[in-house]
C-alpha cells in the first residue's frame, strides 16, 4: 500500500521565520522581485509606484498580516502578495469612482456578479515609460531569446522550475542564461541595491 502524506492546509511559517528567510534572499531574487513589482504596478493609479508595492508586500509579510504557507518559496509568495495588493489598490480606486459596469461569473457560487470597473488604461506618461522600459530590455537581450522568455516568465511570477519546464531547458542552461542576464543587467547599471 503506497504511503500517503497528509499536509495540513493551515500550516504556515511564523513571521519570525519568514523574516529570517527574507534576510537570505539573494541579489538575483531581489532583482526578480523588483521586476515582478514593476509588472504589477503597471496600470495602477499614478500614486502607487512599484517600489511602494514591493515595500508594502515586505511590510505585510514581516508584520504577519500575510503568512507564508509551508513549502512555498519566498519569491512566489511575495509575487502573490503583490498581486493581492494590486487588486486591493484597484478596489479602493473603484470605490466612488463612477466607473463603468461589468459582469463576471462567480465560479464558487455559480452566479453572475455586477462589478464597477475603472478604465484600466494607464496614463500616457506611464504607458510611454512602460514601452521605453520594454524596448530597452528587448534591445539588451535581442540576441538572447531564452533570456527574453525567462524575463517574461519571471514577470508572471513563475518559479525557476516552472520556467525550465515551460521552456524545456535544463537546469544548467537556465542557470547559464540567468548568469548572462545578471552580467548584462549589472553592465547596464541595473543592480539590486536599494535606491
Amino acid at each position: 500500500m503506497p504511503l500517503k502524506l497528509r499536509l495540513s492546509k493551515n500550516t504556515v511559517i511564523s513571521p519570525t521565520e519568514t523574516a529570517l528567510s527574507l534576510k537570505l534572499v539573494s541579489e538575483m531574487e531581489l532583482l526578480r522581485l523588483k521586476t515582478i513589482a514593476r509588472w504589477q504596478a503597471r496600470g495602477l493609479p499614478p500614486d502607487v509606484a512599484w517600489d511602494d508595492l514591493l515595500q508594502e508586500a515586505f511590510t505585510r509579510v514581516l508584520t504577519g498580516a500575510r503568512q507564508r504557507p509551508e513549502g512555498v518559496g519566498m519569491v512566489p509568495f511575495l509575487a502573490g502578495v503583490m498581486r493581492s495588493l494590486r487588486a486591493e489598490h484597484w478596489r479602493r480606486a473603484m470605490e466612488g469612482s463612477g466607473g463603468r459596469k461589468a459582469v463576471r461569473i462567480d465560479q464558487e457560487e455559480d452566479k453572475l456578479q455586477e462589478l464597477e470597473l475603472l478604465d484600466p488604461a494607464p496614463s500616457p506618461e506611464r504607458a510611454l515609460s512602460a514601452r521605453q522600459e520594454l524596448k530597452a530590455i528587448e534591445r539588451l537581450f535581442a540576441d538572447d531569446p531564452v533570456a527574453l522568455k525567462i524575463i517574461a516568465a519571471l514577470g508572471q511570477g513563475l518559479s525557476a522550475e516552472q520556467i525550465r519546464t515551460s521552456l524545456r531547458i535544463s537546469k544548467t542552461d537556465y542557470d547559464s542564461a540567468r548568469k548572462r542576464m545578471r552580467r548584462a543587467l549589472l553592465k547596464e547599471g541595473l543592480t539590486c541595491a536599494p535606491k
